[in-house]
């Protein structure tokens, strides 16, 4: 399986548009070693020609023109064969309404994801110009779905949706109760058996999500925040990593220390938010994390499970 980062930032990017952290003008002045990102998105692919997006951002077209194997063949075509979602969050789907420009398109979510982003949505409308535009096939928590693009061929991947600690996105806050399957991990697997665990949004780290990344080759990983007071702690705002769905990487309850001594042969943290400071190549918290053996995930990163 071929497994290649998109884009390895929060949503926001890196720098964010309206942000003045020292990350953010650090890179922008050009004067802290850091490199700018776009919004998270991982595509995988058995054979090199068929690719599957592991959640499709706003940055989806630059991200294609970066990646060569996402070019397309003919005069109308693309290798995304379809697109796989961990959640509702706009900065997870919101590319969707970018690849609108008539090309078949077959996306797998959990129930709760589907509707969420289906019902009461004009701006879907452009998804359904035309029949098939746009087909879902809803993900079963915890059973494996073989994946396929629109011709339904086989395209020798299989993946299983895990629910996960986390919440509703935010612009249907109020407007229904969480669902345990409003946010899901992946787990995706080849032919030969390997396996890449892929869970960019987690609240917490319990006993399923560890059994999750135990058991696969390859891991992803929730790296929003360094800490549970980053954005306090810079004056921006009162909310902490918890109450924002994500586990922070550091501290007794953070992702460091629940995931020592896992098997994976590598662990890679995405979704990385634009105040984190792991960002920075030269900072103490990028050291502790490679130190326990975690890689920061960039841009154009390309792995191989």
């Amino acid at each position: 399986m071929i497994v290649r980062v998109l884009g390895s930032a929060a949503g926001g990017r890196f720098p964010q548009w309206n942000c003045g952290c020292p990350n953010c003008e650090g890179v922008r002045a050009g004067c802290v070693p850091a490199r700018p990102r776009t919004e998270e998105s991982v595509a995988v692919s058995a054979d090199g020609r068929a690719w599957f997006l592991l959640n499709v951002s706003a940055d989806v077209r630059a991200q294609v023109e970066a990646f060569p194997a996402l070019h397309p063949r003919g005069l109308r075509h693309s290798p995304i064969a379809g697109v796989v979602l961990t959640s509702g969050d706009l900065d997870h789907c919101l590319g969707l309404l970018v690849l609108r420009e008539w090309h078949p398109l077959v996306v797998y979510a959990t129930e709760p994801v589907r509707r969420g982003f289906t019902e009461g949505n004009v701006l879907y409308r452009t998804l359904e110009r035309v029949p098939g535009q746009v087909t879902w096939r809803v993900l079963k928590p915890e059973e494996d779905e073989e994946l396929a693009g629109p011709d339904g061929r086989p395209a020798g991947l299989a993946v299983r949706a895990v629910p996960v600690p986390g919440k509703p996105p935010l612009h249907l806050a109020g407007r229904r109760g969480a669902d345990p399957a409003d946010t899901v991990a992946l787990l995706v697997r080849d032919r030969s058996g390997r396996t890449l665990a892929y869970a960019p949004g987690v609240a917490a780290v319990t006993d399923d999500v560890r059994r999750l990344v135990g058991e696969a080759d390859v891991v992803f990983f929730d790296g929003t925040f360094w800490s549970s007071d980053e954005m306090p702690a810079l004056g921006l705002g009162a909310r902490r990593a918890e109450d924002m769905a994500h586990v922070p990487m550091s501290g007794p309850g953070g992702s460091l220390a629940a995931l020592a001594g896992l098997r994976a042969a590598a662990r890679v943290y995405i979704h990385i938010n634009n105040t984190n400071p792991v960002l920075r190549e030269d900072s103490p918290e990028r050291r502790a994390v490679e130190a326990a053996g975690w890689a920061v995930a960039g841009d154009g990163m390309e792995l191989r499970v």
